[in-house]
C-alpha cells in the first residue's frame, strides 16, 4: 500500500504525459526522442515537488510503523 502511494501518482502522471506526447507526435509525425523525454522529466519533477510532503509523512510513518513492529511485546 505504502509503495502504490508514493509510487503511484509519479506513474500516473508519467503515463499521461507519454500518452499526450505520442498522440502529438502521431498527428504532427515528428519522431523526436527529446520531445518525449523532456516533458516528462519536467513533469516528474514538478510532481515530485508537489507532493514531497506527502510522500515524506507517509514514509515516515512506515517507518514508525516498522520500528515499533520491531521493538515489539519483547521488549
Amino acid at each position: 500500500l505504502v509503495l502504490l502511494k508514493l509510487g503511484g501518482p509519479l506513474l500516473i502522471i508519467g503515463l499521461l504525459v507519454g500518452l499526450v506526447i505520442s498522440v502529438l507526435q502521431a498527428i504532427t509525425q515528428i519522431n523526436e526522442a527529446t520531445l518525449a523525454f523532456v516533458p516528462k522529466v519536467i513533469a516528474l519533477g514538478a510532481t515530485a515537488m508537489i507532493l514531497e510532503l506527502f510522500m515524506f509523512s507517509t514514509l515516515a510513518a512506515f517507518t514508525r510503523l516498522l520500528l515499533d513492529r520491531i521493538a515489539g511485546p519483547g521488549s
